[in-house]
């Protein structure tokens, strides 16, 4: 009997484990629903001057004529891989929900990108006024695709929706102001919007922690391919060290020795102010009385490195100047585009803030709005809020009914030369440090991130290992007796001084937890959570910038000044028990470019002799100002 028993049990085990290893895996489900419920086609869709645009399009096999679906879109710099004419993708879309709800998915390489004809273009200035079928942007290169979308695919319902992130993002928005009438949807994802204030510069310091990315920009290819033409174009390293490679890259001119073939980077060092150049590649100026406007909905991530500047200024913007348009605004606990990839348990950083937070977006927030303006009645009333935000504190989805919140009350907090962030304005007097371009500030501990193809986790991290450093100014409240929540914008408004002729000033806004706060059961193994000095905000400022950046201007050594600068939105609740912190540092290297500290026209060539050691003050008078929501 007991023979008996035990031979069962072990074929109903065997039997088990057998159909685990036969069971498909989600991506190898996702892959067969691909196959089985879409076909794929191809074309060279011309534009209005004749140039080809290569496009994939992946049409729903029960598309009929009593069965019709809208299209939704992707036009992107980076590849629509794969391009074998009968290879499918694991997933259309980055989202299930949106896979298997069934849209015409539709996928282009922009211009002079991998299979597209024509001359590649970093933020193609946007032509307000066009005259002639020469005046071509990506305004109107979206218009004449939906154009020839519309009269060649049959089965569709007449609608249009486009997405993207990152540069597709881009994309995306000024694909909103092509004024096809057939575009219904837009939702630009963690979008650039201008390349002096996201990605490659902050307030006009230069992103160096880019420095690897230049050969995906700024290498033209001379026909359509669908191979990589930059893979020989990265520069050497000799070592793992992120922070030492990135000082040997310095000055600048140093980095730019890796790039002599390179427009991009040329572009950079002919123009290292926001001239006319930068000034008409960003779109947030052309973002006026959007004229056949889609419904809009912005998206973008607390913690995202690479495009925060982006999402938030598109949103506004769209708000100020469109009255009565659909436009929303969504911010998750996310890194850059952290919400396109569920990972179960989502931490950034060190940090956990809950589970299936991207498959929450996915679901409850994106597919419902592509399905009420694609395929639904497409009115405002959408059912989705204004504002759909996480509050990086309380680690929970709020919604809101306008952004920034009306109601928001503006608190100002003084640098006191005692290391006290107080309320209450003190007498007149400063606190000091000694800055070194020689030896930098890191921005990070993890050595791992230092040499990463662009910085992503350090937005939440630690930052205990700073508040060590002399060259590191710290400012803190007393432990907080009830729950604070600061909803809205953020400004630094310092008054400083300098032996120098000019000065970074990054500051950093930070959630100080107990000494007894407890790990929870996803904290790395080696973070401990009790006294974390969690980074909610930061942003750095060059001084040369602080009147005019197109007109740079030189510090007058030991005299005060004031430098005022916007952190950008947060979402947090400080809770009880814990503390605010502010900090303010010259360097936060290699994330941003070290600053000679004396003045010199074009810091991309600048010389070894220009970097010097300077003595910062920062007065107590310098505030930081925040909005505060109620109860």
């Amino acid at each position: 009997m007991k023979k008996s028993f035990l031979w069962l049990f072990f074929w109903v085990l065997a039997c088990h484990v057998q159909a685990q290893q036969t069971m498909p895996t989600q991506a190898q489900q996702d892959s067969a629903f691909v196959r089985e419920n879409y076909v794929k086609y191809q074309y060279q869709i011309p534009m209005r001057d004749g140039t080809k645009l290569f496009t994939q399009v992946y049409v729903p096999n029960d598309a009929s004529a009593q069965k019709l679906y809208p299209f939704v879109m992707q036009r992107t710099c980076y590849d629509v891989a794969p391009y074998g004419k009968n290879d499918y993708p694991e997933m259309l879309y980055y989202s299930r929900y949106m896979m298997r709800e069934k849209f015409i998915f539709v996928e282009q390489d922009v211009r002079g990108r991998w299979m597209s004809e024509g001359t590649w273009t970093n933020m193609t200035p946007h032509i307000a006024n066009k005259q002639s079928n020469k005046d071509v942007d990506e305004a109107s290169d979206t218009y004449d695709t939906i154009e020839w979308l519309l009269k060649n695919i049959p089965h569709n319902n007449g609608k249009v929706g486009q997405y993207g992130i990152s540069y597709p993002g881009f994309y995306t928005i000024a694909g909103a102001l092509c004024g096809h009438p057939a575009l219904k949807a837009s939702s630009p994802q963690a979008p650039v919007s201008d390349f002096f204030f996201d990605d490659f510069h902050h307030n006009g310091a230069f992103t160096i922690g880019y420095g690897l990315t230049f050969p995906v920009f700024g290498m033209q290819h001379p026909k359509p391919t669908s191979t990589s033409w930059y893979d020989d174009k990265f520069p050497k390293r000799n070592t793992q060290d992120g922070f030492d490679w990135y000082k040997t890259q310095t000055p600048l001119k140093n980095l730019g020795a890796n790039y002599t073939d390179n427009f991009f980077w040329q572009e950079h060092v002919a123009h290292p102010n926001y001239d006319d150049f930068w000034q008409k590649r960003s779109i947030i100026p052309h973002l006026k009385n959007i004229k056949n406007a889609p419904a809009i909905m912005v998206v973008g991530g607390w913690f995202d490195a690479e495009d925060l500047y982006g999402p938030l200024t598109i949103y506004k913007n769209v708000e100020k100047y469109n009255q009565g348009i659909y436009n929303t605004l969504v911010m998750g606990p996310f890194g850059h585009g952290d919400w396109a990839r569920e990972r179960g348990h989502h931490l950034h950083s060190n940090v956990y803030f809950g589970d299936s937070i991207a498959t929450f977006f996915q679901k409850n927030i994106e597919l419902p709005f592509f399905k009420h303006f694609l395929k639904g009645e497409g009115n405002a009333t959408s059912g989705l809020p204004e504002a759909y935000l996480f509050d990086t504190g309380l680690k929970q989805w709020k919604t809101f009914e306008k952004w920034p919140v009306k109601t928001a009350k503006k608190l100002q907090f003084y640098l006191q030369n005692n290391g006290k962030l107080s309320q209450t304005k003190p007498a007149k007097g400063f606190s000091s440090f000694i800055s070194d371009p020689n030896k930098p500030v890191p921005y990070t501990e993890d050595n791992k991130q230092l040499f990463g193809f662009t910085p992503r986790a350090y937005m939440s991290e630690d930052q205990r290992f700073a508040g060590r450093r002399t060259d590191v100014l710290t400012f803190e409240t007393d432990i907080l007796t009830e729950d604070l929540t600061l909803g809205g914008e953020i400004w630094a408004k310092l008054n400083i001084a300098t032996t120098g002729t000019d000065a970074d000033w990054f500051v950093k806004l930070i959630d100080v937890y107990p000494g007894n706060e407890p790990n929870t059961s996803y904290t790395p193994k080696h973070i401990t959570l009790a006294g974390y000095q969690q980074m909610v905000r930061s942003e750095i400022m060059r001084s040369r910038f602080r009147k005019s950046f197109s007109k740079p201007e030189a510090l007058v050594p030991n005299r005060e000044t004031a430098i005022d600068f916007r952190l950008q939105d947060v979402l947090h609740t400080f809770k009880k028990g814990h503390k605010i912190m502010i900090q303010v540092q010259s360097t936060a290297f290699p994330l941003f470019d070290i600053n000679p500290q004396k003045f010199v026209e074009n810091i991309y060539k600048a010389q070894e002799s220009d970097f010097q050691k300077a003595t910062h003050k920062v007065y107590t008078d310098s505030v930081i100002e925040v909005e505060v929501l109620g109860k």
